[in-house]
């Protein structure tokens, strides 16, 4: 079930688990997994409300055996045995990385009792074993409206801010943990209004002009396109905004891309590519990423949109949004809505959202430590 015990504290003790191959390994790997989600999970739904961001098991594995970056995970036991907190150190394995990013969860009718420090207190030991000097974390907290003032925290980009009572916010600031940049969750209701959508569609097809032209798979990358794509993610690394927390540019390659597509699609989900095409170049100039899971009751989540910024003034974000919008609702009807999240900051995607009918459900704080 662990790979072995790292602390022991009282009645507590906290173990790094053994991270199941597949939902088919040893039971007893899988179900430890799947406790760690389930207190993982029920920490942050307690604080934004929202179910439908949990994961299943079978959709969260994959996710924590990225080929080039897999998770470790641990968990805090009392002394009854029962997972109490959960925790997680994602971090590439390559030689000279100085960035990670750490979670804490712990279980909500366990709360307020010394775990949470326990638990961060061994992750912060396992980056600075591993040489890491910049750590990263997201604190998750309730919808925060723009006209928030006192007992706010306004995030160093000046868009968004996280309420000052919430515990993540108390336990982050007490452990000297930098507030920068708060991220928003929104959600588009599905079947979303097609009038609106539609004449999106048709506005953004026009700035792009004959000089683009959009192209959308499930699964697996066409051949032509995994050498754009890598670059399309390499440059979410560098381009997407990071406030004042730039992180080191991750380098994917034609290769990391396939692997870790292989990877995910070990899960019960589909993804969703929307990429557009610069035609004189015949390169890719933005992408958009969509994950399906394969219950039709699930929300489906909007991953990483990115367009070059070589490519932008052309409306091609909004082009990739309602296009993904159209393809979701003609290929994978009945799904209840698109989830998302993106920086406070990046108002040119905001605009799209809520052009299209997102609304903001819930937001997430970024924070910094440098060690």
């Amino acid at each position: 079930m662990a790979d072995h015990t790292d602390t022991v504290d009282g009645q507590l003790v906290v173990e790094e688990l053994v991270v199941p191959a597949t939902m088919d390994d040893d039971p007893e790997l899988v179900r430890a997994f799947s406790d760690w989600l389930a207190v993982s999970d029920a920490a942050e739904v307690a604080v934004h409300g929202l179910p439908e961001l949990a994961w299943t098991p079978a959709e969260a594995l994959p996710m924590c055996r990225e080929p080039d970056a897999p998770s470790r995970l641990f968990v805090v036991r009392d002394g009854d045995g029962e997972v109490v907190a959960s925790g997680a150190y994602d971090s590439k394995t390559e030689p000279g990385t100085t960035n990670c990013w750490l979670s804490v969860g712990v279980r909500p009718d366990r709360q307020r009792r010394g775990i949470g420090t326990l638990l961060a207190d061994h992750l912060e030991g396992v980056a600075r074993a591993e040489g890491r000097t910049q750590w990263k974390t997201h604190a998750v907290s309730r919808q925060v409206g723009p006209g928030d003032g006192p007992g706010y925290r306004q995030a160093p980009t000046g868009s968004g801010a996280v309420p000052e009572d919430e515990a993540g916010v108390r336990f982050l600031t007490g452990r000297g943990w930098r507030f920068g940049q708060v991220n928003r969750v929104s959600r588009l209701t599905l079947p979303a209004d097609a009038s609106v959508v539609r004449a999106l569609h048709d506005r953004a097809t026009t700035a792009a002009g004959p000089a683009y032209r959009v192209h959308t798979w499930t699964g697996a990358t066409p051949e032509r396109w995994l050498d754009d794509l890598a670059l399309l993610h390499t440059r979410m690394s560098t381009d997407a905004p990071e406030g004042d927390m730039p992180e080191p540019e991750d380098v994917w390659t034609a290769d990391r891309v396939r692997e870790t597509e292989e990877q995910f699609a070990v899960g019960p989900h589909t993804m969703l590519t929307v990429a557009v095409e610069h035609i004189a170049s015949t390169t890719l100039a933005g992408f958009s990423q969509i994950k399906i899971p394969a219950d039709p009751a699930r929300a489906v989540m909007q991953w990483d949109t990115l367009v070059l910024r070589e490519h932008r003034g052309h409306r091609l974000g909004r082009l990739l949004k309602v296009v993904g919008i159209e393809t979701v609702e003609r290929d994978f009807p009945g799904r209840p809505s698109i989830v998302t999240s993106n920086a406070e900051e990046n108002r040119p995607m905001l605009d799209v959202n809520e052009a299209v009918g997102f609304v903001g459900v819930g937001s997430e704080g970024i924070w910094e430590h440098r060690a």
